[in-house]
Formats: C-alpha cells, sequence, structure tokens
C-alpha cells in the first residue's frame, strides 16, 4: 500500500469516528441526559474524512518500472486508454482504479535440478530427437512487457501472462524444434543453431501479445540413462582409438628417425668411399708424375740412380774403391755440391763387384 492508499485509511476511518459519534451523542440523549452536538467537530469529522478518502483513492503514483490500466466504471469499454507513465495521476474515486504491470527484465526457468526451476521439481522440457533419442532440456525464457502494448496484454492475459502463455509456448517451441535435429546435433554441433531457432520462433509469438523476448538460454541437455551410457561407451571406445593412433604415429616417427639414422651413416659411408678413391686416383696421379720426373731427371743423368743407392748405402761411408782398374777415388759428397755433374764414371757399374769399404772416423 503506497502512501495515498494510507490516506485513504485514515479518511475512512475518521467517516467512522463520524458515525461513532453521532450514535454515542443519540444514545446518551435518548438516555435523559443533556448532551450536545459539535458541530465543528462533525464538520472536521466530515469533511477530513471525506478529503482524505478522495485523496487516498483519487491519487495514484507509478513507479519508473511500471506501467498501469486504468479500469474505470465510466468508460464504455471498461478502461482508460493509453495506460499511465510513471508519475502521480488521478481518477476518479470509487469509480476507477488501476491495474499494475512491471517492465522489468523477467525470467522463467525450466530445470531438471527441483531448486533451479520456477516450479519446483524436475521442470525440464522432454522432447524427442529425429532420430527418436528422448532428451531432457533446461532452458531460461529472458523477457519483459512491452510499454506499447500493455492493454493489449491486460487484454487477453490479464495477470495469467506467465503461467498461461510464456510457460506454455515455451514449452511447445523447444519440442517442436529439438524435433528437427539429431540428438548429437542437439548436444553438440548444431546446439546455437537451435538456440538461435527458438529464439526466432519465441520472439514473434511474444511480440504479438504483448511481451518481448530479452533471450533464450538453452542451458543444459541431458539424456535417458541407455543413451547416456551409450555415449560413455563411444567416448571411452573413441578415447581408445586415438590413443592408438597416436601410437602408431609414434611408432611411424621412430621408423622415420631411425630410417633417417641409417641413411645419414650410409650417406656418410659413401662420402669416405668416395673421399677415399679420389684421395688414390690424386696419390697416383701424383706417383704417376713422380715417375715421370724421375724418368726425365735419369734421362738426363743416368748417373743419379748410382748416386742414390750410394746414398742409401750406409751413413757413415764415405768412400766406396770400385775394382774397375781406375785409378781414382769416389767422393759422395762431390755428388751433394754438385749434383748435376758427372765424372769420370763409367756408364756401366757392376755393384756386386764391391770388395772392400773403408768407414770415415769422424
Amino acid at each position: 500500500m503506497d502512501n495515498f492508499g494510507i490516506l485513504g485509511v485514515i479518511g475512512w476511518v475518521l467517516i467512522f469516528g463520524l458515525i461513532a459519534y453521532l450514535l454515542y451523542v443519540g444514545s446518551m440523549r435518548a438516555q435523559g441526559r443533556a448532551m450536545k452536538y459539535s458541530v465543528t467537530l462533525i464538520i472536521l469529522l466530515a469533511i477530513g474524512g471525506v478529503a482524505l478518502n478522495t485523496a487516498g483513492n483519487g491519487l495514484v503514483f507509478i513507479q519508473p518500472q511500471e506501467r498501469a490500466i486504468v479500469i474505470s466504471a465510466l468508460s464504455s469499454v471498461g478502461y482508460r486508454d493509453p495506460p499511465l507513465n510513471p508519475g502521480l495521476h488521478f481518477i476518479v474515486p470509487f469509480a476507477e482504479s488501476v491495474k499494475r504491470y512491471t517492465v522489468a527484465q523477467q525470467a522463467y526457468t525450466m530445470s531438471k535440478t527441483p531448486t533451479e526451476g520456477s516450479v519446483k521439481g524436475d521442470d525440464s522440457v522432454a522432447a524427442r530427437t529425429s532420430d527418436g533419442q528422448l532428451v531432457y532440456i533446461d532452458a531460461t525464457v529472458q523477457y519483459q512487457v512491452d510499454e506499447n502494448l500493455v492493454t493489449n496484454l491486460y487484454i487477453k492475459w490479464q495477470d495469467r501472462y506467465t503461467d498461461d502463455f510464456v510457460r506454455p509456448q515455451s514449452r511447445s517451441i523447444i519440442y517442436n524444434q529439438a524435433a528437427l535435429y539429431k540428438v548429437e546435433e542437439v548436444y553438440s554441433t548444431k546446439r546455437v543453431e537451435l538456440q538461435a531457432l527458438i529464439t526466432t520462433q519465441l520472439k514473434e509469438i511474444f511480440a504479438r501479445d504483448g511481451l518481448k523476448l530479452t533471450a533464450f538460454l538453452l542451458r543444459n541437455v541431458t539424456f535417458s540413462d541407455e543413451y547416456a551410457a551409450s555415449i560413455e561407451q563411444k567416448q571411452i571406445a573413441q578415447q581408445n582409438a586415438e590413443k592408438a593412433k597416436f601410437l602408431v604415429e609414434l611408432e611411424q616417427q621412430e621408423a622415420e628417425r631411425v630410417r633417417v639414422q641409417a641413411k645419414g651413416l650410409a650417406d656418410a659411408a659413401i662420402s669416405r668411399a668416395q673421399g677415399d678413391a679420389e684421395s688414390q686416383v690424386i696419390r697416383a696421379k701424383a706417383e704417376s708424375e713422380s715417375l715421370g720426373l724421375i724418368a726425365n731427371a735419369l734421362k738426363d743423368n743416368p748417373n743419379l740412380l748410382t748416386y742414390r743407392y750410394i746414398e742409401k748405402l750406409a751413413p757413415t761411408i764415405s768412400t766406396i774403391f770400385l775394382p774397375t782398374n781406375q785409378p781414382f777415388l769416389l767422393d759422395p759428397k762431390s755428388f751433394v755440391a754438385q749434383p748435376t755433374v758427372v765424372g769420370p764414371i763409367t756408364p756401366t757399374v757392376t755393384l756386386p763387384s764391391i770388395t772392400a769399404t773403408t768407414p770415415i772416423t769422424k
């Protein structure tokens, strides 16, 4: 009760007080007691009661979140249009009254959990999918009264729009739209699409009856015990398959690693073999060139071979006597000083004819 309603109550109290005063004075006079009516008191009680009653029943204040329909006995249709907006208004006392409607956000929840829904107990929507599976859908409908269609809502539903309109319309649309999808689509792949489709249809139906849908929330989807068990088994099978796939990929990676390692070792062996072969070719070529140079040198210096032989005999031999009836002494140091000069040595030397050597003591 607002402040103006209290004024009306006070006004009625004054009127009843006036009536009681008149009856009391009349009773006293009937008993022969000399008692006069107080005209001033009677006037004050009468005027105060009527004024306060008129103010209490004629003034109404509409809150910011409210709109009000004026129910009028003075109108041929039974109400005044347009609805009252927030603020202070005057209506005809005793001939008119107001019906208030909140335009604030409201929510209606249907849930399988007994303590969550607007109705106590399991209030989820039981629906059958296109593949014949039974699902239980929890949903919340958020809406508000359209301030421009308050009169229309009053005419159609009065105070019954939540229980007689919002609830049955929402449940019917959820049930019908869920039947268009398979069970896997309802709870996974097309859940968002299903929610959007239900939202669109609810907006259209609510708008025709003076309500605005602000949101539809598809909160949860549950299944029968049998189907829930089959889903669990399927998920276990999928997990096992993923695990087996992972192990196969791991084995393939290990085999690839071994193959790459073996190929690297083979490539390294081939590279070493090629390097060895090339090295041998290079050495052979170098030896061939060296032999060619030696051959050319021997061709130009026939005694050089003799010198090299003598040089290799012993590091302590300085002089060699040759029994060729040649009275000369061969000094190897002369070959070192002038390796290209050839002395009186005969071209043919018979090495096994050496008879004596004389060591040189340093």
